[in-house]
């Protein structure tokens, strides 16, 4: 399935260091669970949050189709290279490196994960959450095994000495070279967290701006945020049905032997279609995880 027709609607951080919150994350109608060892995690709780991440992928298939993707420590702190060690073989779907600034720091994640038995095609997700790596997002999301970008705009906004606002105008300019470089890659790409859970409008509206900016999906720091992204991101009824009607109209015009399908007054064109089916894609993929 593509990048960008898997459901990613909704992608929660889960403590790894949590077991409650690990056995909940089980029933919570979250795309992707994103089990955290590294910023979620205080340092003397380290090793037993991997412990206890490893056990809850042996028990993968509890997890139903929820995408287990686990964020490790950095390669320059004491616990990155056991992480990756420890993960290679674990049945993650995919690893989340931190703080990557550069396509050498997936090639150097890569290596460790390769030399532990970890297979070429485990997918690496990376977060852009520093000015440097910013800069090079085109170069990151073009390294091989790349499977998503993800961004950390509450660590970027502290780089940048930067403001929280609810525009999030600071953070246009990251979140639009991302996103350029992520769909030139042909991969999927997150919105950061809203941090404040007091401000439900607020959150809405900054699902509603990374909807209408491109994003698959938002990352999350709490269940009650699941619902209101999986609707923001997901194509709703009247979406469905225009896609339906969209490849309609452009099959029935083909049948007929006629060059321009037209749809309410409007010529249908092939990159019409192209997106009306990956919203079909999109909406049948979660249907078949129940909504």
């Amino acid at each position: 399935m593509a990048a960008t027709v898997r459901p990613r609607r909704s992608a929660l951080y889960v403590p790894g260091s949590n077991e409650r919150a690990l056995d909940k994350a089980r029933t919570l109608p979250a795309d992707v669970l994103l089990l955290d060892l590294e910023d979620a995690v205080a340092p003397d709780a380290k090793e037993a949050a991997r412990r206890n991440v490893l056990a809850a992928l042996a028990a993968r298939a509890s997890f139903g189709l929820r995408e287990l993707v686990v964020r490790v420590n950095g390669l320059d702190t004491p616990w990155g290279h056991g992480d990756l060690v420890a993960l290679a073989a674990s049945g993650a779907d995919a690893i989340l490196l931190p703080k990557v600034e550069s396509a050498d720091a997936v090639r150097r994640a890569r290596a460790v994960l390769a030399a532990a038995g970890a297979e070429e095609t485990l997918p690496l997700w990376c977060m852009m959450e520093t000015p440097r790596g910013i800069l090079h997002a085109e170069e990151i999301a073009d390294a091989p095994g790349v499977a998503c970008l993800v961004m950390g705009t509450s660590d970027l906004t502290k780089d940048l000495h930067a403001l929280h606002t609810g525009e999030r105008l600071p953070m246009l300019v990251a979140l639009g070279t991302c996103l350029l470089a992520a769909r030139a890659a042909g991969i999927a790409i997150l919105d950061g967290v809203h941090l404040d859970l007091n401000d439900a409008e607020g959150f809405l509206a900054a699902c509603r701006q990374g909807r209408e900016l491109g994003f698959d999906g938002k990352t999350l720091i709490h269940p009650s945020q699941i619902g209101p992204a999986n609707a923001a991101f997901g194509p709703d009824a009247a979406a469905v049905e225009q896609a339906r009607r969209i490849v309609a109209a452009y099959e029935e015009a083909r049948a007929r032997g006629a060059g321009v399908a037209v749809l309410d007054g409007r010529l249908i064109e092939v990159l019409h279609v192209r997106e009306a089916e990956r919203i079909l894609a999109l909406a049948a993929a979660i249907e078949e995880r129940g909504g």
